[in-house]
Protein backbone atom coordinates (compact mmCIF):
# COMPACT_ATOMS: atom_id res chain seq x y z
CA UNK A 1 0.00 0.00 0.00
CA UNK A 2 1.16 3.17 -1.34
CA UNK A 3 2.29 6.02 2.07
CA UNK A 4 0.18 8.03 -0.33
CA UNK A 5 -3.28 5.90 -0.16
CA UNK A 6 -5.10 8.82 1.38
CA UNK A 7 -5.05 11.27 -1.28
CA UNK A 8 -7.97 11.89 -3.58
CA UNK A 9 -7.17 12.22 -7.46
CA UNK A 10 -9.67 14.14 -9.70
CA UNK A 11 -9.29 11.80 -12.82
CA UNK A 12 -6.88 9.39 -13.97
CA UNK A 13 -2.76 10.41 -12.99
CA UNK A 14 -1.07 12.14 -16.04
CA UNK A 15 2.01 8.97 -15.45
CA UNK A 16 2.56 8.18 -19.39
CA UNK A 17 5.35 11.00 -20.14
CA UNK A 18 7.54 10.37 -16.74
CA UNK A 19 10.73 8.92 -16.92
CA UNK A 20 10.71 5.89 -15.05
CA UNK A 21 14.21 4.61 -15.27
CA UNK A 22 15.42 7.80 -14.50
CA UNK A 23 13.76 7.90 -11.19
CA UNK A 24 15.12 5.13 -10.46
CA UNK A 25 18.67 5.87 -11.46
CA UNK A 26 19.81 9.04 -10.60
CA UNK A 27 21.80 9.72 -7.70
CA UNK A 28 22.82 12.41 -5.95
CA UNK A 29 26.33 13.38 -4.95
CA UNK A 30 26.03 10.83 -1.93
CA UNK A 31 25.44 7.99 -3.82
CA UNK A 32 21.80 7.78 -3.17
CA UNK A 33 18.66 8.10 -4.72
CA UNK A 34 15.61 9.97 -5.31
CA UNK A 35 13.98 9.23 -1.86
CA UNK A 36 11.60 6.10 -1.86
CA UNK A 37 8.60 8.25 -0.59
CA UNK A 38 9.24 10.95 -3.75
CA UNK A 39 9.34 7.97 -6.09
CA UNK A 40 6.45 6.15 -4.97
CA UNK A 41 4.54 10.05 -5.21
CA UNK A 42 5.65 10.09 -8.52
CA UNK A 43 4.64 6.61 -9.79
CA UNK A 44 1.37 6.87 -8.51
CA UNK A 45 0.45 10.46 -9.17
CA UNK A 46 2.17 11.83 -11.81
CA UNK A 47 2.19 15.24 -13.06
CA UNK A 48 -0.48 17.70 -11.01
CA UNK A 49 -1.58 20.13 -8.69
CA UNK A 50 -1.51 18.59 -5.01
CA UNK A 51 -4.16 20.70 -2.62
CA UNK A 52 -4.97 23.43 -5.07
CA UNK A 53 -1.27 24.85 -5.01
CA UNK A 54 1.87 22.41 -5.18
CA UNK A 55 3.57 21.69 -8.11
CA UNK A 56 5.58 18.51 -7.65
CA UNK A 57 8.08 17.94 -10.58
CA UNK A 58 8.45 14.02 -11.91
CA UNK A 59 11.16 13.21 -13.95
CA UNK A 60 9.75 13.60 -17.85
CA UNK A 61 10.87 12.26 -21.25
CA UNK A 62 12.58 13.88 -23.78
CA UNK A 63 10.73 16.54 -25.17
CA UNK A 64 8.13 17.12 -22.28
CA UNK A 65 8.24 20.30 -20.46
CA UNK A 66 7.65 20.72 -16.67
CA UNK A 67 10.24 17.87 -15.38
CA UNK A 68 12.12 17.45 -12.51
CA UNK A 69 15.50 17.27 -14.48
CA UNK A 70 14.95 20.91 -15.89
CA UNK A 71 12.80 22.65 -13.07
CA UNK A 72 14.86 21.58 -10.31
CA UNK A 73 18.24 22.81 -11.46
CA UNK A 74 16.98 25.94 -12.21
CA UNK A 75 14.95 26.55 -9.61
CA UNK A 76 17.80 25.32 -7.56
CA UNK A 77 20.42 27.32 -8.80
CA UNK A 78 18.04 30.91 -8.14
CA UNK A 79 17.63 29.43 -4.58
CA UNK A 80 21.19 28.74 -3.52
CA UNK A 81 21.82 32.36 -5.60
CA UNK A 82 18.93 33.99 -3.44
CA UNK A 83 20.42 32.34 -0.32
CA UNK A 84 24.31 33.01 -0.95
CA UNK A 85 23.13 36.79 -1.53
CA UNK A 86 21.06 36.59 2.01
CA UNK A 87 24.14 35.37 3.77
CA UNK A 88 26.72 38.04 2.48
CA UNK A 89 24.21 40.45 3.84
CA UNK A 90 23.81 38.88 7.11
CA UNK A 91 20.20 38.40 6.59
CA UNK A 92 19.79 35.76 8.96
CA UNK A 93 16.07 36.01 9.19
CA UNK A 94 16.21 33.98 5.86
CA UNK A 95 17.19 30.90 7.42
CA UNK A 96 14.22 30.91 9.94
CA UNK A 97 12.95 29.12 11.37
CA UNK A 98 14.88 25.34 11.30
CA UNK A 99 17.43 26.09 8.78
CA UNK A 100 21.04 26.70 8.97
CA UNK A 101 23.48 28.52 6.39
CA UNK A 102 25.53 25.42 5.91
CA UNK A 103 22.31 23.97 4.41
CA UNK A 104 22.45 25.73 1.39
CA UNK A 105 25.04 23.97 -0.55
CA UNK A 106 22.52 20.85 0.38
CA UNK A 107 19.48 22.17 -1.03
CA UNK A 108 17.88 20.76 -3.59
CA UNK A 109 13.94 22.29 -5.36
CA UNK A 110 11.67 19.36 -6.26
CA UNK A 111 7.73 21.14 -6.06
CA UNK A 112 6.90 24.86 -5.84
CA UNK A 113 3.76 26.30 -5.04
CA UNK A 114 1.44 28.79 -7.08
CA UNK A 115 2.79 31.17 -5.50
CA UNK A 116 6.52 30.74 -5.64
CA UNK A 117 7.21 28.82 -2.33
CA UNK A 118 9.52 25.74 -2.96
CA UNK A 119 9.44 22.95 -1.41
CA UNK A 120 13.63 21.21 -0.59
CA UNK A 121 15.15 18.32 0.22
CA UNK A 122 18.76 18.75 2.25
CA UNK A 123 20.71 16.14 0.00
CA UNK A 124 23.08 15.96 2.74
CA UNK A 125 21.05 14.83 5.70
CA UNK A 126 19.45 11.24 4.09
CA UNK A 127 18.21 8.79 7.19
CA UNK A 128 19.06 5.28 7.43
CA UNK A 129 16.01 4.58 5.36
CA UNK A 130 17.33 6.79 2.13
CA UNK A 131 14.61 9.82 3.00
CA UNK A 132 16.05 13.29 3.05
CA UNK A 133 14.07 15.67 4.92
CA UNK A 134 11.81 18.10 3.60
CA UNK A 135 11.79 22.29 3.84
CA UNK A 136 9.53 24.69 2.82
CA UNK A 137 11.02 27.96 1.79
CA UNK A 138 8.10 30.51 1.29
CA UNK A 139 9.40 32.91 -1.04
CA UNK A 140 12.57 31.36 -1.38
CA UNK A 141 13.08 33.68 1.95
CA UNK A 142 12.86 31.14 4.68
CA UNK A 143 13.52 27.17 6.21
CA UNK A 144 10.85 25.21 7.89
CA UNK A 145 11.26 21.91 8.08
CA UNK A 146 8.05 19.92 7.01
CA UNK A 147 8.94 16.11 7.92
CA UNK A 148 11.60 13.51 7.49
CA UNK A 149 10.52 12.60 4.19
CA UNK A 150 7.51 13.33 1.78
CA UNK A 151 5.03 11.49 3.15
CA UNK A 152 5.27 13.15 6.05
CA UNK A 153 5.57 16.70 4.86
CA UNK A 154 2.37 16.02 2.32
CA UNK A 155 0.52 15.27 6.36
CA UNK A 156 1.65 18.79 6.81
CA UNK A 157 1.14 20.69 3.65
CA UNK A 158 -2.47 18.70 3.69
CA UNK A 159 -3.23 20.28 7.45
CA UNK A 160 -2.30 23.30 6.33
CA UNK A 161 -4.59 23.68 3.45
CA UNK A 162 -7.07 22.13 5.37
CA UNK A 163 -7.13 25.31 7.41
CA UNK A 164 -6.83 28.09 5.24
CA UNK A 165 -9.36 26.66 2.45
CA UNK A 166 -11.26 24.02 3.98
CA UNK A 167 -11.70 20.18 2.88
CA UNK A 168 -11.72 19.74 -0.62
CA UNK A 169 -12.92 16.64 -2.42
CA UNK A 170 -9.94 16.12 -4.19
CA UNK A 171 -6.25 16.83 -3.59
CA UNK A 172 -4.65 16.16 -6.52
CA UNK A 173 -5.74 17.58 -10.04
CA UNK A 174 -3.70 15.61 -12.74
CA UNK A 175 -2.13 18.12 -15.49
CA UNK A 176 -1.62 17.55 -19.11
CA UNK A 177 1.79 16.28 -20.48
CA UNK A 178 3.04 19.64 -22.58
CA UNK A 179 5.54 18.88 -25.67
CA UNK A 180 7.98 21.70 -25.61
CA UNK A 181 7.88 23.17 -28.85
Amino acid sequence: MSSFSTIRVHGTPTVSHLDLALLETFTFADGGGLPASYRDFVRNFGWGRLFGLWLVYPPVLDGYADGWQARSRILTERLQEIYRDGRTEDFDWMIEPDGDWSLIDSLRVFAISENGDVLVWDTAARDEHGELPVYCSQGMNSLRLLGRSLDAAVTVLRAESVELFGENEFDLEPLDAQRLP
